[in-house]
């Protein structure tokens, strides 16, 4: 049989290049069994790696001294041996790496290892970074790298001077709205702290959009009250309108039928005189629905029962609503009584300044100020309330005289 120590240079070096890529194939396996955290299966890949590696500095030496005495005794031993014993260990070796290197890949396909995590990690669209209490960073994606990138100017290295540039919250980072979110956990029995960062913008920009439109519908509904109160305005003085014409009516046919009685029939004329009765109260009834002369009336029977002179410079301005002059007459009202029963006024003035925007009324009275002073509770309290539901403030001002200011913003 042929020994190994005969066959030429060219046969012996590839034999040495066999072994040589078995013990790269055993090295590359023992590495992935180790970032699979497989350690008995990297220290599995070791055996082969060992024999290997001796068949190939087996070679080695026989080429470099021969079967002299200068080559190794274990050397010289295998170089006897006939060439079917090293091609059967070459095969044998052969199998045996590539079944530990197949096993170990199918592994890291099928199983969840830590490459696998990282890799998983890294395609989420959200930054996702763990650290330690001092600061060393456990794990991050590539997003979070990204994003501290962009907000610190460097790499991420520290966890806590991270959290100091991203704090919990919405960030605007290059055009994207990210929101980060950090909590504590617990992984192993140690504390770690956790940061989110996600990418907001569609969101965000949908919720402004909402709330833009949610503005709007505030402003058409109040747009649409207004009108509704304008309806049942106009309806109402319509209906004023058409008691006035159905009175006018009734007045006419009431007077020809006056002139056409007989003069003699008492029972015609009781009966045209009770309809004339009944038309006047209906008038009288109108008039006080039309005119707030009746309310103006009774504030200054008031002030001349309270001993207060009360004048007016000018007549309340067009301008104001109804609902607004009702809230003068009440302020009015107000004022009166606590000019007789705080300041013990004599005299009050109401005057009206009006510009392009706001309507002001004025209560002014020449009572004295009480010791302690004034403040706003009581009637003027109720009265600040009131004003508040219909748009406008009330004010106070104490000098040689007191003044009471309501104020109306123009629609």
């Amino acid at each position: 049989m042929t020994c190994f120590s005969t066959l030429s240079e060219l046969a012996r070096s590839f034999f040495s290049l066999w072994a040589l890529t078995l013990c790269l194939l055993c090295i590359f396996a023992a590495v992935l069994s180790v970032t699979q955290r497989r350690l008995r299966f990297a220290a599995l890949s070791a055996l082969p790696f060992v024999c290997s590696y001796f068949l190939w500095q087996v070679v080695f030496d026989i080429h470099m001294f021969g079967v002299s005495e200068r080559s190794a005794a274990a050397s010289r031993m295998l170089a006897g041996l006939p060439l079917l014993y090293w091609t059967a260990a070459m095969i044998l070796l052969t199998v045996i790496t590539v079944t530990i290197l197949i096993r170990t890949v199918y592994y890291g396909k099928r199983c969840i290892t830590p490459t696998a995590v990282k890799l998983c990690l890294d395609q989420m669209p959200c930054g996702v970074c763990c650290w330690y209490d001092n600061g060393r960073v456990l794990f991050s994606n590539d997003c979070m790298n990204r994003l501290c990138v962009r907000l610190t100017a460097s790499p991420l290295l520290n966890g806590n001077h991270f959290r100091e540039k991203a704090p919990d919250g919405i960030m605007d980072v290059d055009g994207r709205v990210w929101r980060f979110q950090c909590r504590n956990i617990l992984f192993d029995g140690e504390k770690l702290h956790e940061m989110i960062a996600s990418d907001i913008t569609d969101e965000y920009a949908e919720t402004q959009a909402l709330k833009e439109e949610y503005a709007e519908l505030s402003r058409m509904k109040q747009k649409l009250q207004a009108y509704s109160l304008n309806i049942e305005e106009t309806v109402r003085r319509q209906e004023i309108l058409q008691a006035k014409v159905n009175i006018h009516d009734e007045m006419n046919r009431l007077m020809l039928s006056t002139m056409a009685a007989d003069k003699e029939d008492a029972q015609a004329l009781d009966k045209i005189f009770s309809m004339w009765e009944q038309n006047a109260l209906l008038l009288c009834m109108q008039a006080d629905e039309s005119s707030d002369k009746k309310a103006v009336n009774r504030i200054n029977e008031l002030a001349q029962a309270l001993g207060i002179c009360l004048s007016r410079r000018s007549e309340l301005p067009p301008a104001l609503t109804e609902k607004q002059r009702d809230l003068f007459l009440t302020a009015a009202q107000e004022a009166v009584i606590n000019a007789a029963k705080h300041a013990q006024a004599g005299n009050m003035e109401i005057s009206f300044t009006e510009t392009e925007a706001e309507v002001c009324c004025l209560f002014e009275n020449d009572g004295t100020m009480p010791p302690e002073g004034f403040g706003f509770t009581g009637g003027l309290k109720n009265l600040t309330l009131l004003a508040e539901e219909y748009g406008a403030s009330v004010s106070a001002e104490a000098g040689e005289t007191f003044r009471l200011t309501l104020t109306f913003v123009k629609e």
